[in-house]
């Protein structure tokens, strides 16, 4: 029979496989969201696109629903992401300060 102690331990291993899973796959989806963050930006596109927005949200809601995750999380979620995409399609469009870059 495993301890808690044991058990525990386990539980927190697959906790941190599934953080690193997370975190990857989003470094991979920005590096998607830059790239039409750049498409947009030379192409006098606008950075939000509203309607996909409520798209997504909808379809991600459904998503949670089917998987047994809150949808109101899930709304949370990707609005917390989006607005990080936006603020990087901003900055790639010039319309919002970089701060990576010194003032001149």
């Amino acid at each position: 029979m495993t301890s808690p102690t044991d058990q525990l331990a386990k539980y927190r291993a697959s906790i941190d496989n599934l953080d690193a899973i997370l975190l990857h796959t989003l470094a991979e989806r920005f590096k998607v969201t830059q790239a039409v963050g750049k498409l947009k930006a030379e192409n006098d596109m606008p950075p939000s696109d509203k309607a996909r927005e409520a798209r997504q949200i909808e379809r991600l809601q459904k998503l949670a629903e089917d998987s047994g995750l809150d949808p109101v999380f899930a709304e949370k979620f990707l609005n917390f992401i989006v607005a990080e995409v936006i603020r990087h399609h901003e900055k790639l469009r010039g319309s919002a300060p970089n701060p990576e870059t010194p003032n001149t």
